[in-house]
């Protein structure tokens, strides 16, 4: 699987490539969460984000489809308590209904050959009036975004969408979702962070 192979790698690309917007989008990500939180994070990769949220959550369950991103993610959050380390599928959670405060889904959705399936299990486990935060890389706007991209691709990754802010807008608009919020950290490849209420 290809990000089982580059998981020793992947944090190591993501800093020297694009640091401010790996380690910016953590921390705007853990803004958004309470202390009382109960947060699913899905496609945790190695953990970029999880280590950000672990500190200021109740507990975390972090996941990903991946073995060799897990076993990233779970080196750097070993020393919370709080986080428990699962592999799952973003589109197929094993989660009651309404379970989590917050729902964090980063830069997985363009990965996905069926988007809608992962949203609508998103918005099924997270409680009404919780929070689905979905950063993911807008790559398609920038120069810089397109050729890492094509880099990406050519060591295996395989890409179903690739957005501009235009087009990640429509995306959701698309997907029947009105009311989304976003923030977009600013780098050599920006990450727009859309998050939605569920009513």
């Amino acid at each position: 699987m290809f990000w089982d192979k580059v998981s020793p790698l992947y944090d190591v690309f993501e800093t020297v490539y694009n640091g401010k917007v790996f380690n910016g989008t953590g921390k705007i990500v853990a803004a958004m969460i309470e202390p009382t939180d109960v947060v699913l994070e899905c496609a945790c990769g190695t953990g970029a984000i999880s280590k950000f949220i672990a500190p200021v959550c109740k507990k975390l369950l972090a996941t990903d489809y991946s073995a060799g991103m897990l076993k990233q993610a779970a080196r750097k959050c070993r020393k919370y308590p709080n986080v428990l380390i699962r592999k799952a599928d973003i589109t197929d959670i094993k989660c009651r209904d309404d379970r989590f405060d917050k729902v964090v889904a980063g830069n997985v959705i363009h990965l996905l050959p069926e988007p809608e399936k992962a949203l609508q299990e998103l918005e099924r486990v997270v409680k009404p009036g919780g929070l689905i935060i979905i950063p993911t890389y807008i790559n398609m706007s920038k120069g810089t975004g397109r050729a890492a991209v094509k880099f990406l691709e050519k060591l295996g990754a395989d890409f179903k969408k690739q957005f501009d802010m235009e087009a990640y807008e429509q995306f959701f608009k698309d997907m029947g979702y009105e009311d989304v919020e976003y923030t977009v950290v600013e780098g050599r490849m920006p990450c727009a962070i859309a998050v939605i209420r569920k009513k």
